[in-house]
């Protein structure tokens, strides 16, 4: 999705941001990002490259965004990039759960090049197996990872089945 978008208002042309507002936040404080626009039920997505996905989901939980519900990967298809997603809640008060803010954060990989990214395990802690089922499936390593080996697949399987 295009970060700024013109718009001719009656013979006058107008930037018009079409970034969520998270992504605004994040970029407000020199986090680059993608804005990827909303999925179907209006959840935010966001894509931040390796380098600063750990910077970008250490504001995130500053920002109220306390509960990492899932992290996973999927493949794009056969000579595409591989992705690893994070959803996270924010679940600052649970006496108002119809508030309960929501945003998913994507890493694309291409499949040629480098497949290591930052571990959440310091920040999340659930996301410990999470991250070795994404490994496990589609080889995408998790550099300071406490324990980075196979969860799924026995130790002497060769490749990623998903992929």
């Amino acid at each position: 999705m295009d970060k700024e978008n013109i718009i001719d208002k009656g013979g006058k042309e107008e930037l018009v941001d079409q970034r969520g507002e998270i992504s605004k936040q994040l970029s407000e404080e020199n986090i680059e990002n993608q804005s990827l626009g909303s999925d179907h039920i209006g959840i935010e997505m966001i894509s931040v490259e390796p380098s600063v996905l750990y910077k970008a989901i250490s504001k995130l939980k500053i920002l109220g965004f306390n509960y990492l519900q899932c992290q996973g990967g999927y493949d794009e298809g056969p000579g595409k990039r591989l992705v690893s997603f994070y959803h996270l809640i924010s679940l600052n008060d649970l006496d108002k759960i119809k508030e309960i803010k929501e945003v998913r954060v994507k890493v694309f990989l291409n499949r040629d090049s480098d497949l290591s990214i930052p571990s959440l395990y310091s920040i999340f802690k659930g996301s410990d197996w999470q991250e070795r089922e994404t490994y496990d499936m589609f080889g995408i390593n998790f550099s300071d990872h406490p324990c980075p080996k196979r969860l799924l697949m026995p130790e002497d399987w060769r490749g990623w089945p998903l992929r």
